[in-house]
């Protein structure tokens, strides 16, 4: 689950991390106010939506040659000026594809004298197992570019979970930053409590870009891009609260009802597998085959016939779907349990597209005969390779 970068900022200043003033709004007549709880004369007006790349981004109604998404004012008037110019307009960024997002909030904050821009970011580590700072002096800029362009300039340092971040961690990131004097002795309360702050909420993700080094010596918090694990949500009522639905696809949403693993995609081929290794092994070969898929979709191992009718629906509602393949390796789930929900369904919403289906596992022969005797137009394929190449050809 992501939220916005006011809202990121609003549980880090919880565990003490230094964050400008600022003041979230939602209409236009709210600017004026807005700027007037703040010291000035410097403001900044921060588009909020779920996407990176915001200050290069362009609003689609204002041509290529007007201001980006995150924009600095010089008095209050020029706050309100930016605000009727950015709110309820379309936002596209390197991030949100051609289609853009809608700016229905902005984030007025405080300006702040910048001397230095830096980057960090904590993510868990696949490769040691282990929660990492991932840090560079190159802050501010696309870090996937400073990553391909000069990977010298990334300090990656992983942390022990039994000892947490100790004086020597901080010492390396410090020192890859090139810290000193005041920045420096910020650094020994920041970094512990970034790590904190990502362990106890279950963050996937906590991003700053830039953490800066101010004029007057000290850190701070300049933008912050937070996800967490949908898994530990349970666990995170305050953090639930935070969820903006308007941010995610619809389609996202309706699947999150039915506690189903779905994220929409460009394709045209919607997918319905159990298992995400299955799930990310067939997306590839639909593009091995020339296509693209439209979803991921993992129905989980003891789907019911409601989940799998719920999962086919939310495939179907999706305009850009030219085909469908099903792929289900019946271990826990049950083939004809499989077979059960896609007839259901077939029936309760119709098929207009080219569906093959492929199943394997228990129970496949029942849910191959509940398949072939429910005189539906539904294609059977033998394995993986063959339900591709007959979805990629019948679209």
């Amino acid at each position: 689950m992501n939220i916005h970068e006011y809202q990121a900022k609003q549980v880090l200043k919880t565990y003490g991390a230094p964050v400008a003033e600022g003041v979230v709004i939602t209409e236009a007549s709210q600017a004026a106010a807005a700027a007037g709880q703040l010291p000035g004369p410097l403001f900044v007006v921060k588009s909020q939506i779920h996407a990176g790349g915001r200050g290069k981004g362009k609003f689609k109604e204002l041509g290529p040659d007007a201001k980006g998404g995150v924009r600095l004012a010089r008095s209050a008037d020029e706050v309100v000026a930016n605000v009727n110019e950015m709110l309820g307009r379309t936002l596209v960024t390197a991030q949100t594809g051609d289609a853009g997002k809608q700016v229905n909030r902005l984030y007025i904050e405080d300006g702040a004298d910048i001397d230095r821009e830096l980057y960090l970011s904590l993510l868990v580590d696949r490769s040691v197992g282990r929660v990492a700072f991932v840090v560079s002096t190159e802050g501010g800029m696309d870090i996937e570019a400073v990553a391909h362009d000069t990977p010298e300039k990334i300090v990656t340092v992983a942390i022990d979970p039994t000892a947490g971040v100790t004086d020597a961690d901080v010492a390396r990131i410090s020192d890859a930053y090139g810290l000193s004097g005041a920045a420096r002795q910020d650094a020994q309360t920041l970094f512990p409590a970034l790590y904190k702050a990502f362990v106890e909420k279950d963050m996937a993700l906590l991003e700053i870009n830039p953490l800066i080094v101010m004029t007057d010596g000290h850190l701070r918090v300049l933008d912050a891009k937070v996800s967490f694990d949908g898994n530990a949500l349970f666990r995170h009522d305050d953090i639930r609260e935070l969820r903006d639905t308007s941010e995610e696809d619809a389609k996202e949403i309706e699947a999150s009802k039915y506690d189903l693993a779905y994220v929409a995609l460009d394709g045209d081929i919607g997918c319905m597998v159990n298992g995400a290794g299955l799930a990310m092994a067939t997306m590839d070969i639909i593009k091995l085959y020339g296509k693209e898929p439209a979803n991921f979709l993992d129905v989980g191992g003891g789907a019911s016939k409601e989940k799998v009718t719920a999962a086919f629906k939310i495939i179907t509602a999706d305009p850009n779907v030219k085909g469908i393949l099903v792929n289900i390796f019946g271990g826990i789930m049950r083939c004809d349990i499989i077979a059960e929900g896609v007839v259901a369904a077939v029936k309760d919403v119709g098929l207009t597209v080219p569906l093959v289906v492929r199943l394997e596992g228990t129970n496949v022969e029942l849910g191959k005969r509940i398949l072939n005797e429910s005189g539906l137009a539904i294609t059977a394929a033998d394995d993986l390779d063959d339900a591709a190449q007959k979805i990629v050809a019948a679209v």
